[in-house]
């Protein structure tokens, strides 16, 4: 393994999480009532750590 494979797994994993929070707040910048109807999930308040996405197991 050498550093390049790392720092390009590592570029790749910060790609994918930005897409993912860039979609999350396109997500919860909709009206509460669209959300629901397309089964976004809740959005519980943790006052430790935040808003976080609560996902149904």
């Amino acid at each position: 393994m050498s550093i390049l494979s790392s720092v390009s797994r590592m570029a790749a994993r910060y790609a994918a999480n930005r897409a993912r929070y860039r979609s999350e707040r396109a997500l919860l910048s909709l009206p509460i009532e669209l959300r629901k109807d397309i089964g976004w999930p809740e959005i519980v308040i943790d006052a430790q750590n935040g808003p976080r996405i609560c996902r149904a197991p």
